[in-house]
């Protein structure tokens, strides 16, 4: 992959004076902003659920506002400029990640091409991470950056992305058949979801409307509770009682009772793996192995560990399950559960079938660069047709231990990545 100079230079005058004037314009207090409970109050104002945290003293959740807190960070990339602003302010920052990642991108061209560093390992379920200060995994949807990678001469890039593939991986783990076969079908599961939502027809159901059965189908498979479903529809600008979300949910759940059973069964794991038992109950048969000693087997021999499982009492919170995870030097206490589990098999076995895909996709077309769920190729201008075809093809087929699983994506081609 290239980089086209001339586009990033531009847009980085343009990132450094929108920041000024932004920062210029704040109306919150400097109080405000440096107090946690004000500043969640700001956040909330402006749409935005402040990101928490376990904190390692008391073992309570707090606001995520440090340095170190990626969660909040990444505030600096939200698609309000005012959020932007007003967290750059509180972290004090002299530049904003677009920024910095402008100017890292333009080092590089100096250099020569652009290299995608991936952290082979970077999630708990194994899924890649970025690296060397360009990660390309929260590139900003809409950035102006992604029309300064382009291909070679010669060269078109297609960019094809796996279509809800953690959904799908859910309901066909959970051997929720109707909601396999209508994806297999190419329905709109997410109008069928609003259509059980608001009791009526889907020919009936409005664009906001289909955009909560979305919402649904996509956040409440691993046993999401009403205030975070709540939160998460206002990130999105959507007002909702939570009455109304926790009705939203009790319809989710009643509409598609296998998948809350894998809950039930992940639950079920977790204590067989805390007693040091090993079982095959868990999901579709042979696909995965509860290993009381190892912890979740996966079909590419890897495992989803949970070190130090353990039944914990907190203070005003019912006892549960916990583990241990690294963050750096510290260790901190994480709790989990069925849903939860879940959530890391999808996202893990997610990871495996992306990564089987670039495998076939690269037998004949060079893999540039994956983010998520989805991979980058090199194709030949002359053949970029066919070459997309393949891709979509790979894309579409299951490994051999997920048959019957109902993969889709989406492609696009262009000169640049932002074409695609």
């Amino acid at each position: 992959l290239e980089l086209d100079v001339e586009v990033l230079t531009s847009h980085l005058h343009e990132v450094v004076r929108a920041k000024e004037k932004l920062l210029a314009g704040i109306t919150d207090s400097k109080e405000d902003i440096m107090s946690n409970p004000k500043l969640a109050v700001v956040l909330e104002r402006l749409g935005v659920a402040p990101p928490m945290k376990t904190s390692l003293r008391t073992g309570k959740q707090a606001y995520a506002f440090a340095k170190s807190d990626q969660g909040f960070k990444a505030l600096l990339e939200h698609e309000n400029p005012t959020v932007q602003a007003v967290v750059a302010a509180r972290l004090g920052v002299k530049s904003t990640l677009e920024e910095s990642r402008t100017q890292r991108f333009i080092d590089i061209a100096g250099r020569g091409t652009l290299p995608i560093p991936l952290k082979y390992y970077a999630a708990h379920t194994g899924r890649w991470g970025g690296d060397d200060k360009i990660n390309m995994q929260n590139l900003p949807r809409n950035s102006l950056l992604k029309h300064a990678i382009r291909a070679p001469d010669g060269y078109m890039l297609v960019d094809s992305d796996s279509s809800q593939i953690e959904a799908r991986t859910l309901a066909w783990l959970a051997g929720q058949s109707d909601l396999v076969e209508a994806f297999e079908r190419g329905e709109d599961v997410y109008k069928q979801m609003a259509s059980k939502i608001y009791g009526k027809p889907e020919q009936d159901i409005t664009k906001d409307e289909r955009f909560v059965g979305k919402t649904t189908i996509l956040g409440c498979g691993y046993g999401m509770g009403a205030e975070k479903f709540q939160a998460q529809l206002k990130v999105f600008g959507v007002e909702t009682e939570l009455g109304e979300c926790q009705r939203i949910i009790n319809v989710y759940r009643k509409t598609y009772p296998k998948i809350v059973e894998l809950w039930g069964y992940a639950g079920d794991a977790l204590r067989a793996m805390q007693d040091g038992q090993t079982t095959n109950t868990l999901g579709v048969e042979g696909v995965l192995v509860i290993d009381g000693t190892e912890g979740i087997g996966l079909p590419n021999g890897l495992y989803l560990r949970y070190p130090n499982l353990r039944r914990e009492d907190r203070k005003g919170e019912a006892s549960g399950l916990v583990y241990d995870t690294k963050r750096g030097r510290a260790v901190v206490t994480t709790r989990i559960y069925g849903g939860k589990v879940i959530e890391n098999v999808c996202q893990a076995l997610a990871r495996i079938i992306i990564g089987e895909q670039m495998l076939m996709v690269d037998r004949r077309y060079p893999v540039v660069m994956t983010v998520h769920d989805a991979i980058g190729a090199l194709v030949p201008k002359a053949e970029v047709v066919e070459g997309q075809q393949y891709i979509e093809e790979c894309m579409r087929t299951c490994p051999s231990w997920a048959l019957g699983l109902p993969l889709n994506c989406e492609s696009g081609a262009g000169k640049t990545y932002g074409d695609c």
